[in-house]
């Protein structure tokens, strides 16, 4: 006789697999999304102001940062992406157009380990604010009098990865006797 995989109803009303019917309590991680803002915005249209004609596309250049930190009320943290996107002309290195944008969220979050909690910040969070990132890039964009520019998808993992190895490289040079 076949094993049958059993589940139990969630809240949401899904169905989780339980491993031979075994109820499990799991304490996932929650995370609400108390509020989102601009904190700054710029937009140069340098082209214009300088009388430059654009001919083809522009090179894009994106460059990201990630801030987060613990509110006052419990459990409450403010991520903020920021991004500085330039666009150059690929024959002169003129530059098109000029944006910074700082965009942060403010979360309510529970069920995430303090060990894992800095990942979870500056992984999921900026992940979750990603879309809206993106939209306001392209209207901006589009309103600046150019294309639309739709931002690729950011792996918040990698730059995370990153972000560590070059704090861990910095600190060991720092810590290394001349």
């Amino acid at each position: 006789m076949a094993d049958k995989d059993q589940t139990t109803k969630t809240e949401n009303g899904a169905d989780t697999p339980t491993p031979n019917g075994a109820a499990q309590p799991q304490q996932m991680p929650q995370t609400q999304v108390l509020g989102q803002f601009i904190r700054d915005l710029s937009f140069e249209n340098v082209a214009i102001q300088k009388g430059v004609k654009m001919e083809g596309q522009p090179d894009i250049n994106v460059q990201v940062g990630l801030e987060a930190k613990k509110r006052s009320t419990e459990g409450q943290y403010e991520v903020a992406v920021k991004l500085n996107v330039t666009a150059k002309m690929k024959d002169n290195d003129d530059i098109v157009f000029a944006m910074e944008l700082d965009y942060a969220g403010v979360f309510a979050i529970s069920n995430v380990p303090e060990n894992q909690m800095h990942p979870y910040l500056m992984i999921e969070c900026p992940r979750l604010l990603f879309p809206f990132l993106r939209r306001i890039v392209s209207d901006v964009s589009r309103d600046g009098g150019f294309p639309p520019l739709n931002l690729e998808n950011i792996d918040f993992v990698t730059l995370y990865r990153n972000e560590l190895t070059r704090r861990a490289q910095s600190e060991g040079e720092a810590t290394t006797p001349s």
